[in-house]
């Protein structure tokens, strides 16, 4: 187990600077002269809401008024190294990391330094780790400046500061008789921060957690979102709203997939585009820069360049070759069982291979990075998941050391984890460099299909032993060919390697490629093993990690073996969970909010679930789902027509937000389970623009019902829950609705 990082490491500098009329008071938190309260946000913002759920923690331990909350991005600094994800990826390099983990428990400052300086930094929004991370530490800031106000108010009334409390952005006495004095966080600010922090101060008696918890349809939450009102008025600051003095534009072509090289190009033929003022060109890339982007992006179309490959290109035959030798011949890593099923399944009651394609990302706003290299200081905006892979990127590219670089985190347009990758901040700093100008960098919708980093492919072989009467499930094998494809992102993102150098990792076990891969259900011989496979073509991590690939496998198989039994897939699934009530709980809940009718008689319903499990220090998280989908075929197109889904992520702090992060991720996996996909060709997407992916449109979407489980469980972040267990949950639906079992992802229209 990693112990948490200390709030304030002692041998790290404070990492917030004061603005004009403010005070820092620590590592989160800031204090205006008019009472402004601002909170240090060490995560991206891509739409998901943490500024507001972070905020609204230390709103509720201090007392504070929301109306006077604000937010800004955490500057980089170790002081915010997420030591839950730390101990979540560990098992990517835990022979490496074992003379490290005395450190991490002895002393966190210390033993996360030592990861940073040997693994690399762990400043990142990924997995869903920011609440497990950041709740405890910022409750305990907040408490710790709450104590310091109303030390300073105790001093100034001649009282005892255990008769005072905060409420309303101020201190107040707390008198049964009348109501008591107040005096406003504002004019206690110097007396307050000008005293020692308290150490080990009590945190109020209940969690941070919204009132109510559940408000009626129309009604106002009771912390509303802060980023919505600048978003809907269009004022909100995107990445590709930056601008500085004297900047200009760029445009960019990248290579195709697999290491390519630039080879030729025609000069002239951009010199001749208005407002074309120059070409730069690296191994790998040719760009333009020019007044507007527009005038950029025509020159770079203008020039025609043409690439060379240095080595094996991204096709989709060699990467289905490669999975089907995988499948057949590779050698498996058995990554979790319990027994051995290899005798029982030597004559299985049932096998199925399952198929999942690349998918991309396609968030709707591009990558876009603006650079200024000055006086031997670099600055970047931009957005990323991976601030500090971003800035050595920058400084690899400048020719600068990391402390002369400045990165300013920027809210993302959607992300989906596309924005782990920090390439542009490189492309954007050799611009500067090269021009002697700011310039912001932005990649086109094309560009960003060709360059960007998809979700690994997968071939996965799932066998089961049943009982003579077909009611049981004795035994359980799945083989999975896939990529190693978190080892492969780690690389990049912690270790700074080349997006072709990191596929050294590809044929490597990955436990996280394929997490969720264990069956939930009471399986006497069950094992799960990998077939890494090396593909030409570089991967990365998705929304839904790898449980969004496993439970597409897990969950449709499980019902395969259901409707092969005879029995009804609801009650087959319970009957293998005594050992999980939580994920119980949730079947039984969504069941009843969709009025499940067993999926017979061509109802057109299936059902589905999943549960996820984040290591965090304090020990493990859980999140369950359970998701019952409505769908059928009309015209030979799949038609979803109702999501249910009853959901159990613990002690729920913000209900609006939770509810709008599974409702996005519901979203997001019908786009993966009816399109987002593409297949190669000498390097080149063959969807490469979002009408070419087969997303669904606003009248596609099917009528969506959420109902959260009560608990007082420790919080689990929802962000990635809602996706899991879609696509499995639609195309039971869809065996349903037709007969027809569908087990290639995207769903074909045609059975297998």
């Amino acid at each position: 187990m990693i112990a948490a990082f200390a709030l304030v490491p002692r041998h790290y500098a404070a990492p917030l600077v004061a603005g004009k009329g403010e005070r820092v008071a620590n590592a989160f938190l800031k204090l205006a002269r008019d009472g402004t309260l601002t909170v240090a946000v060490p995560a991206c913002e891509m739409g998901q809401g943490v500024t507001t759920l972070l905020a609204q923690i230390v709103a509720v331990e201090l007392g504070a008024d929301w109306a006077q909350v604000a937010v800004e991005p955490a500057p980089l600094s170790p002081a915010y190294a997420d030591a839950v994800l730390a101990a979540h990826w560990a098992p990517l390099w835990l022979p490496t990391w074992l003379p490290i983990l005395p450190d991490m428990m002895a002393d966190p400052a210390n033993g996360l330094t030592r990861l940073k300086a040997e693994r690399g930094p762990m400043m990142l929004t990924v997995a869903g780790t920011g609440l497990a991370m950041f709740e405890q530490p910022l409750r305990e800031a907040a408490a710790a400046l709450r104590a310091q106000l109303i030390a300073a108010a105790a001093a100034q009334w001649g009282v005892a500061a255990d008769s005072l409390d905060t409420r309303g952005h101020a201190v107040i006495e707390r008198r049964a008789d009348q109501q008591g004095r107040r005096l406003p966080f504002a004019r206690l600010i110097d007396a307050a921060l000008d005293r020692d922090p308290p150490h080990d101060v009590p945190l109020r008696a209940s969690p941070a957690q919204e009132a109510p918890a559940r408000f009626p349809a129309g009604s106002r939450p009771a912390f509303p979102r802060l980023d919505l009102p600048a978003k809907v008025d269009g004022s909100f600051v995107f990445a590709a709203d930056v601008r500085l003095p004297g900047m200009v534009h760029a445009a960019i072509a990248h290579g195709p997939q697999g290491g390519c090289v630039l080879s030729s190009w025609d000069a002239q033929a951009a010199a001749r585009v208005p407002g074309c003022l120059g070409v730069v060109h690296a191994k790998g890339w040719l760009a333009a820069i020019g007044v507007t982007w527009h005038a950029a992006d025509r020159a770079v179309a203008a020039m025609e360049p043409r690439f060379r490959p240095r080595g094996p290109v991204a096709d989709s035959n060699a990467i289905d070759a490669a999975l089907d030798q995988g499948l057949a011949k590779g050698k498996p890593v058995r990554l979790w069982g319990q027994g051995d099923p290899t005798a029982l399944l030597e004559k299985p009651s049932l096998s199925a291979r399952y198929d999942i394609e690349v998918a991309l990302h396609a968030p709707l706003e591009p990558a876009t990075c603006t650079a200024r290299l000055e006086h031997g200081r670099l600055e970047l905006w931009l957005v990323t998941q991976a601030p500090e892979a971003a800035r050595r990127e920058g400084a690899r590219a400048a020719g600068l050391s990391e402390a002369d670089v400045v990165v300013y985190p920027m809210a993302a347009g959607g992300s989906f984890d596309t924005r782990l990758d920090g390439r542009i901040a490189g492309e954007a700093a050799a611009l500067a460099r090269a021009t002697g100008k700011p310039v912001q960098l932005t990649w086109s919708r094309w560009q960003e299909s060709l360059a960007g980093l998809p979700r690994a492919p997968v071939a996965g072989l799932l066998e089961a032993g049943m009982s003579p009467d077909k009611q049981q499930l004795l035994g359980w094998r799945s083989r999975i060919a896939t990529p190693a494809s978190l080892r492969e992102t780690a690389a990049r993102v912690l270790d700074g390697e080349g997006a072709q150098s990191a596929r050294r990792w590809q044929d490597s076990a990955d436990p996280l490629a394929l997490e969720g891969a264990m069956p939930p259900y009471a399986i006497p011989e069950c094992a799960v093993q990998h077939v890494p496979v090396a593909l030409p073509l570089a991967t990365a991590r998705m929304r839904g990690g790898g449980a969004a690939i496993t439970a597409f496998l897990t969950e449709s198989f499980i019902d395969e073996c259901a409707h092969f039994g005879g029995s009804e897939p609801l009650a087959f699934r319970m009957a293998m969970l005594g050992g999980q009530p939580r994920l119980a709980a949730c079947l039984q809940g969504v069941a009843h909010l969709a009025m499940w009718g067993g999926g017979a008689d061509a109802s057109g319903q299936g059902i589905a679930c999943h549960a996820l499990t984040l290591a965090a220090p304090e020990g493990p998280r859980h999140g369950y789902i359970a998701v019952v989908a409505t769908a059928r075929q009309v015209d030979g197109a799949i038609r979803v027509e109702a999501l249910s889904a009853c959901v159990d992520i613990g002690r729920v702090i913000n209900t609006d937000l939770a509810r709008q992060q599974i409702e996005g991720g519901l979203f997001f996996g019908l786009g993966l389970a009816v399109g987002g996909s593409t297949g190669y060709a000498a390097g080149r997407p063959l969807a490469g623009h979002f009408s070419q992916l087969g997303l669904p449109l606003l009248a596609d979407c099917p009528k969506v019902e959420i109902v959260f489980v009560e608990s007082s469980a420790q919080p689990f972040d929802p962000g990635e829950l809602g996706v899991v267990a879609v696509a499995p949950a639609i195309a039971n639906a869809l065996f349903s609705a037709t007969g027809l079992r569908l087990r290639r992802l995207p769903l074909l229209s045609e059975g297998v």
